[in-house]
């Protein structure tokens, strides 16, 4: 099951990239901080979402890549 903190991202970034490119970017960008979507915490999201921005700008371009970024930074 995964941690509420992945869904939020999960929910955060489908309408921006699509699902398979945020199941794609949250288990990358997991694993890049040495966790699973699921020991995700508050406390490494600004490092996720920098990460997570310079992943997504080759793809989906710069402005939906910080977009993207400052959305999921922002995660309460």
């Amino acid at each position: 099951m995964a941690s509420s903190l992945a869904e939020k991202i999960r929910e955060t970034l489908e309408p921006l990239v699509g699902s398979v490119l945020t199941d794609v970017s949250l288990d990358l960008e997991s694993k890049r901080l040495g966790k699973t979507p699921d020991t995700l915490e508050q406390t490494d999201l600004l490092q996720f979402a920098a990460n997570l921005e310079q992943q997504l700008r080759l793809v989906v371009g710069p402005s939906v890549a910080h977009t993207a970024a400052r959305k999921v930074a922002a995660i309460e």
